[in-house]
């Protein structure tokens, strides 16, 4: 399981970056490559609205936000489509709210598409259904909905992709902060780490909220700086690039 955050997907201006979209799907091309089977979750489909519409909608509020997400899924996933394509990859998209886990029958049925795409070794990108889930525009809380279908989906690993290096001691840009390295534990003294000038609608706080999620049924977690050079392929290799979360059970990835 792969998350990218909206910021790791724009330029300065706030539209989409086919430069770093390009470098993304270059790692998951590598990884089909591999035989890895790959899930995508991407955020971006509001910040991808708001570059194609510009001064024609004075966003802010809840429904003007549904509406540039309506806009912006269209060229995120073109964005995603023809990169892909040109690696001879085809991707597919899957839009989903709170209701789709809450509701055993459509959690199944979710499950069961999820498992048919990768049979059909296609790519699924996942994003949260912006037009309608109120509370999830609110919240930006894409990390905690990558970490539900590693749940669900019994992933190897989930890797999400920021801004940031990973979790820092304090503020990322204080000096005194350092870089944890390995998470042993999502506790409450790790929990109060997480500040609120890390950039992103969610967070360090949602991150470290999937880390839990995540952690706590037996997968490893890893959030690490998109801007690095290829740093799924690094993290794959035993690198040891941003903030590993170790697993519940260690024995879950094993030595």
């Amino acid at each position: 399981m792969v998350k990218i955050g909206s910021s790791s997907l724009a330029d300065s201006t706030g539209s989409l970056d086919m430069a770093k979209i390009d470098s993304l799907c270059s790692e998951l091309a590598s990884l089909k490559e591999r035989g890895v089977a790959v899930i995508l979750v991407s955020s971006g489909a509001i910040r991808a609205g708001r570059g194609i519409m510009k001064d024609h909608i004075k966003a802010g509020e809840i429904q003007d936000l549904q509406a540039l997400a309506a806009i912006g899924q269209v060229a995120l996933m073109e964005a995603y489509r023809d990169t892909m394509a040109a690696k001879e990859i085809k991707v597919a998209q899957i839009l989903l709210t709170w209701e789709d886990f809450r509701n055993k029958r459509r959690l199944r049925n979710l499950l069961n598409t999820l498992n048919s795409l990768i049979l059909m070794n296609v790519i699924p990108i996942i994003n949260e259904n912006d037009t309608i889930a109120v509370d999830e525009i609110k919240f930006g809380d894409n990390d905690t909905l990558s970490a539900l279908v590693a749940k669900f989906m019994q992933a190897d690993l989930l890797v999400l992709l920021s801004n940031v290096n990973g979790l820092y001691t304090g503020e990322p840009g204080n000096p005194c902060s350092k870089l944890l390295q390995y998470v042993e534990e999502v506790t409450l003294e790790i929990e109060k780490m997480a500040c609120e000038k890390h950039e992103g609608a969610g967070g360090m706080t949602t991150k470290l909220k999937a880390a839990k999620i995540v952690t706590e049924a037996g997968i490893p977690m890893v959030i690490a700086n998109s801007a690095e050079s290829r740093p799924i392929k690094r993290i794959l290799a035993g690198e040891r690039i941003g903030t590993f979360f170790l697993p519940r059970d260690i024995n879950a990835i094993g030595q």
